[in-house]
């Protein structure tokens, strides 16, 4: 089964993007998140028919299953959680602030062990976040 990777980007004009680079075209949008994930789902089905209509068969993907896992890029996540402070998450995940703004801001591209190491954090801060009753 195949895993499609949909990266969430929240344009400067509050709509949402949702992009992948496992699929040619695969890319849809919206007003809300929940817009743009129903538009990146249909054009997903929509590039396999192409596919067949060009082919004469659905592509690979397609028949063997699929699934689609929605991710925040860096931009995406702090552009659409805008209460969390950048800084402060920064120092809590053990990321320079400065560097961290620059990840927000696309000017600089974290390694897949940097996301590896954030990402771990992060699920630390969630795990403890759970907890939390009011």
């Amino acid at each position: 089964m195949k895993t499609i990777v949909a990266i969430i980007e929240k344009a400067s004009d509050g709509g949402y993007g949702i992009y992948t680079n496992d699929i040619d075209g695969g890319f849809g949008s919206g007003l809300t998140e929940q817009e743009a994930r129903e538009d990146f789902l249909e054009v997903v089905e929509e590039q396999a028919e192409h596919t067949k209509e060009e082919s004469g068969q659905y592509p690979d993907w397609y028949t063997e299953g699929y699934t689609v896992e929605f991710q925040y890029d860096f931009s995406g996540f702090f552009k659409s959680f805008p209460f969390i402070n950048i800084s402060s998450f920064a120092k809590a995940v053990g990321i320079n602030p400065s560097l961290m703004r620059r990840y927000k801001q696309g000017l600089a591209f974290a390694s897949e062990k940097q996301k590896s190491a954030i990402q771990t954090k992060f699920n630390d801060i969630m795990n403890k976040m759970s907890a939390v009753q009011f």
